[in-house]
């Protein structure tokens, strides 16, 4: 039998059968030293003594760990519902303190837990509501043609028509599907970003490639100053996409024959790229929600978009320990400021 299977009833049984082992036999070498009958009635009213006194230890013993046990069982009771936080006690070098200690930091521990949990149940509610409200106008337009289609007789040219503006909402759910799907890995962490030491200058051109496209329609002039040797830490692909979102927003917002001025430079703690445009702006009390997920100003609802490019943005940003920093004025453009730190 191990020591760890060992139950305290057990082994003090077996430490009074000892104790009585030894007794007998000291009782016994006394006899025989001394030839002397009263020694065994010395010996065995010292050994009654000395049991009686040992009993009455095992007894303190066993009552102040049955009543440690209730009250930490308690402890650990209200601890799982949360009604009551561990109870401090003073710094001392025993077993008691040192369970205290230790159940002080498993509460911590627990309460930190259950505020993740109850964050995450909240973020993955406002995310399944968000998506809720996004899908449902598409959707309707999607069922109103197709009702269409099916009970009226119309033209070739007409149905075309029709068939054209399907096309356009199934593009705008695959675009929020998309953009949906990278959120939600992102906030999962399925998605871990490969940082390494390599030149700006080839992500910020794969970002600028998206957008030429619509800035040559729209007649806008985009400049941009970066020299090939800059180099900073970062995952060009998600960094890429980061500043695509910030630049398509610059496109999106800047009116015809406008301009978008980007320039990369070196700090001495971060890389600074700033994505200058001489579009609407933004008001400043709206500047720090612009970074919430589907968030649109009232202004802008007849222009193409979601609202998620500019999250997006930042949670690759932020992933990378990086930051954004937006200067704005109504009227006169607006300057997104990306910061990547060098290490």
């Amino acid at each position: 039998m191990t020591t760890a299977k060992l139950s305290i009833n057990k082994a003090c049984i077996m430490v009074c059968t000892l104790l009585v082992l030894l007794f007998a036999s000291m009782i016994s070498v006394l006899y025989l030293l001394t030839d002397d009958i009263n020694m065994i009635w010395v010996g065995l009213l010292f050994s009654a003594l000395v049991y009686l006194c040992f009993m009455l230890l095992i007894v303190l013993i066993r009552r102040k760990l049955t009543a440690f046990s209730d009250h930490l069982c308690r402890q650990l009771d209200d601890m799982m519902t949360g009604e009551i936080e561990p109870p401090q006690v003073a710094e001392e070098e025993n077993l008691f303190y040192k369970i205290n200690h230790r159940l002080v930091r498993l509460y911590a521990v627990m309460q930190d837990k259950r505020c993740s949990i109850d964050k995450e149940r909240a973020d993955l509610q406002e995310l399944i509501s968000d998506i809720s409200h996004q899908i449902k106008t598409p959707i309707a337009n999607l069922k109103m043609v197709n009702a269409t289609l099916l009970e009226k007789s119309m033209t070739e040219e007409k149905q075309k028509e029709f068939l054209l503006a399907c096309g356009g909402q199934l593009d705008k759910l695959d675009f929020l599907m998309q953009a949906m799907i990278k959120t939600s890995r992102l906030e999962a962490g399925v998605i871990s970003l490969k940082k390494k030491k390599q030149p700006i200058y080839d992500t910020l051109a794969a970002a600028l490639g998206g957008i030429l496209l619509n800035a040559e329609q729209k007649h806008i002039d985009v400049a941009v100053d970066c020299t090939e040797k800059l180099e900073v830490f970062h995952d060009q692909k998600w960094t890429s996409e980061a500043l695509f979102n910030i630049l398509d927003n610059a496109v999106k917002y800047t009116p015809s024959n406008g301009n978008i001025h980007v320039v990369a430079e070196n700090l001495e703690m971060y890389l600074k790229i700033s994505i200058t445009d001489t579009g609407k702006g933004i008001a400043e009390q709206n500047q720090g929600a612009i970074f919430k997920r589907f968030y649109r100003e009232e202004q802008v609802h007849d222009t193409p978009g979601i609202g998620i490019g500019l999250y997006l943005a930042r949670e690759i940003i932020s992933m990378q320990n990086g930051y954004i920093k937006v200067t704005s004025e109504i009227g006169k453009g607006s300057i997104f400021s990306v910061f990547l730190p060098h290490e």
